[in-house]
C-alpha cells in the first residue's frame, strides 16, 4: 500500500512539474514549432488591436494661418505643381535607420576605512573600586569597551559596446497630431532559412522633416522606439537554455 501510494504521489508531481515547465517556460510552444517556418503576423489594423491607446502630447498655441486668397502656392508645399511627401492618415512615408555608436566605459574604484575607539570608567562614586571587580573579574574600569574597524572594498567595471544597423522602413502615419505633426508606426517582417528578422518603429516626426524623396532619417523622430530582433533556430542556439535563465534568476551569488 504503501509502494503503490509512493507511486502515486511521484506521479502526480512529475506531471505537475512538467506542466509547470511546458506552460511557464513557453518549451510547449516551441515543441510544437519544431520543424515549422516561422509564421509572420497578419496586418491589422492598430486601432483595433487590444491596449491601442492614441497619443496625446502637449501642443503649442493655435496660431491663425494667413492666407491669399489669390495664390496658388501653399506654405507646406516644397513644389509647385505637386507635394509627393506624406501629409495625412494612412500615407506612407520611408525611415532611413543608419545607427553606428560605439561606446567604452571604465570605471575604478577603491575604497579602505579604518576606525577605533576605547571608553572607560576610571571614577564613578568607588564603584570602580568594589562593585566592578566584584562582578567582573579581572576588568581595568579605565578600560571598560574597546571598538574597532576596518573595511576596504575595490571595484572595476568596463563597458565596450558597438552597434551598427543600416535599415529602410516604409512607415504608416497613424495620426495627425493638433499642432501637425504626425504619429507614424511601421513593421516589417522578413524570414530567410527558418529564422524571422522582426524591425518595428514608431515615433512623432514634423512634416517639415519629410525630404522632397519622402524619406526621414531616424534621428529626426521623437519619442522614437525602434526594435530590432529575430525569432528562429539560430536565435534559439545563441541563447542559454531554460535551465541555465532559471537558475540565473535564482542564484543569489
Amino acid at each position: 500500500m504503501k509502494t503503490s501510494s509512493y507511486k502515486k504521489i511521484l506521479k502526480a508531481g512529475t506531471c505537475l512539474a512538467a506542466a509547470l515547465l511546458l506552460g511557464g517556460c513557453g518549451i510547449g510552444q516551441q515543441i510544437s514549432e519544431i520543424g515549422k517556418t516561422p509564421q509572420v503576423t497578419q496586418i491589422t489594423n492598430p486601432v483595433m488591436q487590444p491596449g491601442y491607446r492614441p497619443i496625446t502630447m502637449p501642443m503649442p498655441q493655435p496660431v491663425a494661418a494667413n492666407t491669399s486668397p489669390n495664390s496658388l502656392w501653399q506654405p507646406q508645399r516644397q513644389t509647385f505643381f505637386k507635394d509627393q511627401r506624406a501629409a495625412k492618415i494612412g500615407d506612407i512615408v520611408t525611415v532611413t535607420i543608419a545607427i553606428n555608436d560605439t561606446a567604452d566605459l571604465q570605471n575604478e574604484t577603491d575604497r579602505s576605512k579604518t576606525g577605533s575607539e576605547t571608553d572607560g570608567m576610571p571614577n564613578f562614586f568607588g564603584a570602580e573600586t568594589k562593585i566592578l571587580p566584584n562582578m567582573f573579574k579581572g576588568v581595568d574600569p579605565s578600560k571598560l569597551v574597546g571598538l574597532s574597524s576596518d573595511s576596504a572594498s575595490n571595484g572595476t567595471g568596463k563597458i565596450q559596446r558597438s552597434e551598427a544597423i543600416n535599415l529602410k522602413l516604409a512607415a504608416t502615419v497613424m495620426q495627425v497630431l493638433p499642432n501637425g505633426n504626425f504619429v507614424i508606426q511601421g513593421h516589417q517582417q522578413v524570414v530567410v532559412n527558418n529564422e524571422m528578422r522582426n524591425l518595428a518603429l514608431e515615433g512623432i516626426i514634423r512634416p517639415e522633416d519629410i525630404l522632397n524623396d519622402n524619406t526621414i532619417s531616424y534621428d529626426k523622430i521623437a519619442e522614437a522606439r525602434i526594435t530590432y530582433g529575430g525569432k528562429g533556430l539560430l536565435t534559439n542556439l545563441q541563447q542559454p537554455s531554460y535551465g541555465q535563465q532559471f537558475f540565473d534568476a535564482v542564484f543569489p551569488f
